[in-house]
C-alpha cells in the first residue's frame, strides 16, 4: 500500500505534480500526502483540517488538491410552519455560520412566524440562465443574428436539450451592443441548482448559431447571465428561483414576541431598507438577506457565491389596523437538491432534516420547496432585526450572547 509520506517524498523531489496524487494512490492517502507535504514546507501540522468524518473520495468532485475539511458550526432554527406551494408543513432550517446571534435571531423570527399561522411562500418564476457573448461585423449584422435566432428557437433548443436529460430550454433574449451579440439563455432546470447544466446545452446551441450565422463565438459567458456578480438583471428579471415569503402577524403577537410595535418595524424598514438602501445604490432592499441565504448555502451545498444572487431580496412592511405584514422577496436563488455540493455526506444529512435530499415528484419541487423554506427562513431574520433595532436591543442581544 501505498504510504503517504513516500508520496510527499515524490513531488519533493520533483517526480510527482501536487494535483496528481491521486494517480497514485486513494483519496484518503492523497489528502494525507498533501497534508504531510504541507507540514514539512510551512510547519503547519493540519491535525483538526484532517480530522473529517467521510471518504475524501467523496468530495472528488467538489474539490481539487484536498488536503482535509474546514468545519463550520452547524445550528438549526425552526421548525417552522411553511404555507407554501411547495412546501407545505414544518421545516427545521440548518444555518452553517460562525456569526454569534445569527441562528438565534432567525430562530426568534421563525417562532413569531409559526405563532401567526406559518408564512405564505410562492416560487413565482424559476429559471437558470447563461448568456454567451458572440462578435460581429457591425450592429447590422448583429441585427441580423438577434433576428435569426428569435425565428429559430426551435432549432436551438434542440441542439441545446440534446445535452441533457432534464433541462428544458425556457428562452433566448438577445442584446446587441455595437459588433457584440449577447444572448441570455433561460432554461428550467428542474431540482438541480443547474449551472453547469446550461453552459454544456448552451455551448451546444452556441455552435449552431455559428453554423447559420457569421457570429463568432467569443465565450459561452459574457457576464449577461450575470453569474455570482452583483447584477441589476438578477435583480430585475431573476435567476434560479424568484420567491416570496410573506407572514400577516397579530399586533399582540408583535408585541409579545418581538417587543416592539409594527409601526415601529415599518419606520425602521422604510427609513433603513428602503430610503437608505436607495440612498446607497443598493441591489438588495433588506437589512441582512445574505446573511441567512449564506448560513443555508454552507449547510445543504449550495454553490455558497451565488449569495451575491441571493442578496437580491426587496423586504415589505406594512403596519396595519390590527396586525403586522411583512415580505420577503428573493429575485435570484440559485438552489438545487441534486448535484453539486448537496452530494456531500455532511450536506445530504442538512437536506435530509429538512426533508428535501434529491429529485421531487414531479422533478423540480424539491428545489421550489427549498427555496420556499430559504425565503422563509430570510423573512424571520429580517424580523428579528429589524424588530431589534425598532427596539433598541440588538447591541444587548451581542453583548449578552458574548459576541
Amino acid at each position: 500500500m501505498t504510504d503517504a509520506r513516500d508520496l510527499a517524498d515524490r513531488v519533493q523531489a520533483g517526480d510527482l505534480r501536487f494535483y496528481a496524487l491521486e494517480d497514485e494512490a486513494d483519496a484518503d492517502t492523497a489528502t494525507a500526502a498533501r497534508r504531510e507535504l504541507l507540514r514539512r514546507e510551512t510547519d503547519v501540522a493540519f491535525d483538526v483540517v484532517g480530522d473529517y468524518g467521510f471518504d475524501a473520495a467523496e468530495a472528488e468532485t467538489a474539490i481539487e488538491n484536498m488536503v482535509g475539511t474546514v468545519q463550520i458550526p452547524l445550528g438549526v432554527a425552526g421548525p417552522v410552519q411553511v404555507n407554501g406551494e411547495a412546501a407545505d408543513g414544518e421545516f427545521y432550517l440548518p444555518l452553517a455560520t460562525t456569526e454569534g446571534a445569527l441562528v438565534a435571531s432567525v430562530n426568534r423570527g421563525l417562532g413569531t412566524i409559526t405563532a401567526a399561522g406559518g408564512s405564505t411562500a410562492r416560487v413565482t418564476e424559476s429559471k437558470m440562465t447563461r448568456a454567451p457573448v458572440f462578435q460581429v461585423e457591425d450592429v447590422s449584422e448583429g441585427k441580423a443574428v438577434a433576428d435569426w435566432v428569435r425565428g429559430n428557437f426551435g432549432k436551438l433548443s434542440s441542439a441545446a436539450e440534446e445535452t441533457t436529460s432534464h433541462g428544458e430550454l425556457l428562452d433566448i433574449r438577445p442584446y446587441v451592443v455595437g459588433d457584440n451579440v449577447f444572448l441570455r439563455f433561460s432554461y428550467d432546470t428542474k431540482d438541480a441548482m443547474g449551472m453547469n447544466m446550461a453552459t454544456i446545452a448552451t455551448d451546444a446551441a452556441c455552435a449552431v448559431v455559428e453554423e447559420h450565422t457569421p457570429a463568432r463565438l467569443v465565450a459561452v459567458s459574457g457576464n449577461m447571465c450575470s453569474d455570482k456578480k452583483p447584477a441589476a438583471i438578477n435583480a430585475i428579471d431573476g435567476r434560479g428561483r424568484t420567491v416570496t415569503a410573506d407572514v400577516r402577524i397579530p399586533r399582540d403577537l408583535v408585541e409579545d414576541r418581538l417587543k416592539t410595535t409594527p409601526e415601529a418595524i415599518q419606520e425602521v424598514n422604510t427609513r433603513k431598507n428602503h430610503i437608505g438602501s436607495a440612498k446607497a445604490g443598493s441591489l438588495g432592499f433588506n437589512a441582512h438577506a445574505a446573511n441567512v441565504v449564506a448560513a443555508a448555502f454552507l449547510a445543504t451545498g449550495q454553490d455558497e457565491a451565488h449569495v451575491v444572487e441571493g442578496s437580491n431580496t426587496i423586504v415589505t412592511i406594512e403596519a396595519r389596523e390590527n396586525e403586522l405584514y411583512a415580505s420577503a422577496t428573493i429575485a435570484s436563488l440559485p438552489v438545487g437538491t441534486v448535484g453539486g455540493g448537496t452530494k456531500l455526506p455532511t450536506q445530504s444529512e442538512c437536506l435530509d432534516l429538512v426533508g428535501l435530499r434529491g429529485s421531487g415528484d414531479p422533478p423540480g419541487t424539491n428545489a421550489d420547496a427549498l427555496a420556499e423554506v430559504v425565503a422563509t427562513g430570510v423573512l424571520a431574520g429580517e424580523l428579528s432585526l429589524l424588530s431589534a433595532l425598532a427596539s433598541r436591543h440588538l447591541s444587548g442581544a451581542h453583548e449578552e450572547l458574548g459576541r
